[in-house]
């Protein structure tokens, strides 16, 4: 039996994987799909304004130690690609497989800033400029979307290099979109040997366009 942590990315919360999870509990494993904080109903101002990387790769910790969860399966969409390498670089161990679902897959010192296209920068500074701390939704897209903290998308990654050391690396490109800034982390992967790079031919957003494929990934062994 497998433990999936699933860890959603940009506005989302852990009903972005809604259409996924039943498939993988069904398959008879472990699925937690978090939300991060900031992006949950009840986080006032404060808490969206102070969260960064930092703070969200401390919710995985945190809900690895809560369930004593000591050989998880991290899986991370768009900008969770940044929380699962950190988390998985400080968890000591307790992460066997990351799985980059059409998300960054950071260097030590890059930031999802620093890591997207100019495109995405643009979004992401005209979508804060109403509070200075919180990135506005893209227009259209699920109306529970919420505000994400702007530190997040800013704060450059540390790595230790323990990261690397988990046994299975996987990173997923999603194909079917215009625009997307991971072309050329793609090339990059493609070319690791230590790297799994698998093709999907949906848009971004592919655990709500295509669950199953999505799920078929997650559960080849």
């Amino acid at each position: 039996m497998t433990t999936f942590v699933l860890v959603p990315g940009g506005w989302k919360g852990g009903w972005a994987f809604e259409a996924v999870v039943p498939l993988l509990v069904d398959a008879g494993h472990r699925v937690h799909a978090l939300t991060l904080t900031g992006l949950r109903p009840g986080d006032d101002n404060a808490t969206v304004a102070t969260a960064n990387l930092d703070t969200h790769a401390d919710d995985v910790l945190r809900h690895l130690d809560r369930h004593r969860i000591t050989d998880a399966t991290l899986v991370g969409h768009s900008y969770a690609g940044m929380v699962i390498a950190a988390a998985a670089d400080r968890a000591e161990g307790r992460v066997a497989r990351l799985v980059h679902l059409d998300a960054y897959v950071p260097r030590d010192g890059e930031s999802c800033w620093s890591a997207t296209s100019d495109r995405f920068r643009e979004m992401f500074a005209a979508g804060a400029a109403a509070t200075g701390y919180a990135v506005r939704p893209p227009a259209g897209g699920d109306p529970r979307r919420r505000p994400h903290p702007l530190a997040s998308f800013l704060q450059a990654i540390r790595l230790s290099g323990a990261v690397a050391q988990v046994p299975r690396r996987e990173f997923v490109y999603c194909s079917g979109w215009d625009g997307t800034p991971f072309r050329e982390l793609r090339a990059r992967l493609d070319g690791d040997p230590d790297w799994q790079v698998h093709d999907l031919p949906t848009g971004h957003d592919a655990m709500r366009e295509a669950p199953e494929a999505v799920a078929a990934l997650l559960l080849d062994e």
